[in-house]
């Protein structure tokens, strides 16, 4: 659950870093900006900024900002009926990234948010700089999380299905419910 106040304030802040990262938006985009605190409450902890530029039956596009050292859970796109699961591909733009995904754990930048070790176990770091990207596999499981300045990227995906994403931590809700 989320203040209505602090939903209006992460968006404002990630709406500006987009602009900071040199990508032009339409008052259009700008009222599709929203955020997902995933139920934990702790927005600039745990959570992410969304902006869906286009999404169809078939593909999507997404901007995604981490505020400075927000983590987006660990989480994986599962398989449903036919459908193998979401393919993504993440393209920095701006900031410093880590991703983590399965293999041996090399992570040196990033740090596990407290008390949740159980929550985040990929370990394998991969450090995006601008204009790096990583292909995820449909079903693979990931997290990631921003350096001290925040981080902005694209996101390229198949069929979006992200209210039927998996989580490691057992006490998140994928619906953000705003309160005033």
């Amino acid at each position: 659950m989320i203040r209505k106040e602090e939903f209006e304030e992460v968006c404002q802040q990630s709406l500006l870093m987009i602009e900071e990262a040199g990508i032009q938006l339409t008052s259009e985009d700008r009222s599709r900006m929203t955020s997902a605190d995933f139920g934990l409450s702790h927005i600039k902890t745990e959570g992410v900024q969304i902006l869906t530029m286009f999404e169809t039956e078939r593909i999507a596009g997404k901007i995604l900002v981490l505020l400075p050292n927000q983590t987006e859970p660990e989480h994986w796109h599962p398989t449903v009926g036919d459908d193998a699961g979401k393919e993504e591909i993440i393209r920095a733009i701006s900031g410093d990234l880590y991703f983590y995904i399965a293999g041996k754990d090399t992570m040196q930048h990033g740090f596990i948010v407290e008390g949740k070790s159980d929550c985040y176990t990929m370990r394998n770091e991969v450090v995006l700089k601008p204009g790096d990207q990583l292909v995820l596999p449909a079903g693979s499981k990931h997290w990631f999380q921003a350096g001290e300045s925040g981080a902005v990227m694209y996101s390229f995906s198949t069929k979006v299905s992200d209210l039927l994403d998996q989580f490691s931590d057992p006490d998140i809700v994928r619906e953000t419910i705003i309160t005033e």
